[in-house]
């Protein structure tokens, strides 16, 4: 990994380190594509054929019945699957959760919560019930996965122990800081103090050796520096109580991260054996499923619970999709240009995704040269910029943002109503291979809690089809098209058949 031996405050702007929650192969088209130069590997998540190999020969274990089946009444998609007999009731109120009244407080004050969504209904009491089971959690972007977690970290820690005691591990800086700041929010009357473990910049790097053991009781970060505290041993694990994981599908599926989280699991159960894990994400496609539960069972030997959703269920009805042919690369600007960006503050804020960094560069200056304000997100910046362009983006200073799919996981951004897939997502070095996962993570980026949405898909070529085709099969759904690309008329439509307009 590539993160680096520092840490960064959990307010970000902040001098201190440590944060405190006070009692307050197909036929390919014509058009040459920028996304098909030659580069570095994209993202540090880039596709591991290897580890996907093997990952194949695994099957999921059918024959793990249930004696106890949660099913929430508003939604019968979602499927809870217990082991043993620990009793489960579904939360109406957070009340039935005999949570303090700090974290309540937390609750109703600075979130501004009402009651459980549907996924925190089902999970919660298989999070927060003795004995504290493992927990597999798939459900839909949006739907209060996060909430999930870091309540549950929050209701383990006790106040009076000045030690580390629940660790959540994200994939990239960005969403270990969004995580963070909903920590800070939701606990901000217990007391409990909390640390983020990320890459920082060089201005406040603190080289490992100097720095003190670490005595917040909650760690949020990227698993290279967290793996680079512990191996120094500055992170101490006797008295952790709960570890999550993030887009867990995604941790454990590829090689780079999937070793690190494999270390961390082994070195927490040595130092507690009786320490939680959950796994949250909303895509388990059935090699890593299958995976996960191989690895929960042979590290932590211990019953485990399920929750899981179809994946014919999964593509979020509050987002409109569409899919819309252009005729060459230059079209898919003019789309961007004429109809996205002169309808688009009319609605919201908009995320364009692309394929490559080189992609994002070269969409970037062919905007900014037309006289458009745009900001450009990818891997290579450095975090300073990264963390800049976000804080731009969330704060509204900024309406467009052009992303790699550093953002396509996690990012919430509540305003974002427009989506645009520039490029379809592929699998690395399989052009004619979609990454459903990683599609459905960029739809849900619209649309979030239930909000409205819409997402753009422009299609270059035989290849987009034919990718476009594999994903509509998929998912088992029918794609709707805008018939044409230059037309305000039928884009002005489409958004308000998407309730945008």
């Amino acid at each position: 990994m590539a993160d680096s031996d520092s840490t960064v405050s959990s307010t970000i702007a902040a001098d201190t380190a440590t944060a405190t929650a006070t009692p307050e192969a197909s036929k390919q088209p014509e058009t040459k594509r920028w996304a098909d130069v030659a580069e570095e590997v994209e993202r540090e998540e880039a596709e591991a054929s290897l580890a996907e190999a093997q990952l194949d020969s695994l099957a999921i274990d059918e024959s793990r019945t249930s004696d106890n089946t949660l099913t929430d009444p508003d939604d019968s998609r979602i499927q809870a699957v217990t082991s043993g007999d620990t009793p489960y009731t579904s939360a109406k109120r957070f009340e039935d959760l005999d949570l303090s009244p700090e974290l309540l407080k937390g609750l109703y004050v600075e979130m501004k919560f009402e009651k459980p969504s549907k996924i925190q209904a089902i999970s919660l009491p298989m999070i927060l019930t003795p004995p504290h089971k493992n927990l597999i959690a798939q459900a839909h972007n949006g739907s209060g996965k996060t909430t999930c977690f870091v309540l549950g970290m929050l209701s383990r820690v006790d106040p009076n122990i000045k030690a580390p005691q629940a660790l959540c591990i994200c994939p990239t800086r960005e969403l270990a800081i969004q995580n963070m700041e909903v920590l800070l929010k939701m606990g901000k009357f217990t007391g409990i103090t909390s640390e983020l473990a990320i890459p920082a910049d060089p201005s406040t790097y603190i080289p490992i050796q100097k720095r003190p053991p670490i005595t917040a009781q909650v760690i949020i970060g990227t698993p290279g520096t967290i793996c680079k505290w512990m191996q120094a041993r500055k992170l101490a694990m006797t008295q952790m109580k709960i570890l999550v994981f993030d887009e867990a599908d995604h941790m454990l599926a590829e090689s780079g991260f999937r070793d690190d989280s494999v270390k961390i699991m082994k070195t927490i159960v040595k130092g507690n054996s009786s320490c939680q894990v959950l796994l949250f994400s909303a895509t388990f496609d059935d090699a890593v499923r299958a995976f996960v539960s191989k690895i929960v069972e042979e590290i932590f030997v211990r019953d485990y619970n399920q929750m899981f959703v179809k994946k014919e269920e999964l593509s979020l009805e509050s987002v409109k999709q569409y899919k819309v042919h252009v005729p060459d690369e230059l079209s898919k600007i003019m789309v961007i240009k004429d109809q996205i960006l002169e309808l688009g503050e009319k609605v919201g804020q908009t995320i364009v995704f692309v394929r490559s960094r080189n992609n994002a560069a070269m969409l970037h200056k062919s905007l900014v040269e037309m006289g458009y304000e745009v900001t450009t997100i990818q891997g290579a910046l450095k975090q300073e910029d990264r963390d800049r362009i976000i804080k731009e983006f969330r704060d509204g200073l900024t309406h467009v943002l052009i992303s790699t799919d550093l953002l396509a996981r996690g990012f919430d951004q509540q305003q974002v109503n427009l989506v645009v897939n520039y490029d379809l997502p592929v699998r690395y070095d399989r052009p004619t291979e979609p990454d459903y996962e990683v599609y459905l993570h960029r739809v849900g980026r619209a649309g979030r809690f239930g909000r409205k949405g819409a997402v753009f898909n422009l299609l270059c070529g035989d290849r987009d089809d034919l990718v476009m085709g594999k994903i509509e099969k998929y998912f088992n759904t029918q794609i709707a098209e805008v018939s044409q690309w230059n037309s305000a008329e039928e884009f002005r439509v489409a958004l308000n058949n998407a309730g945008l307009l």
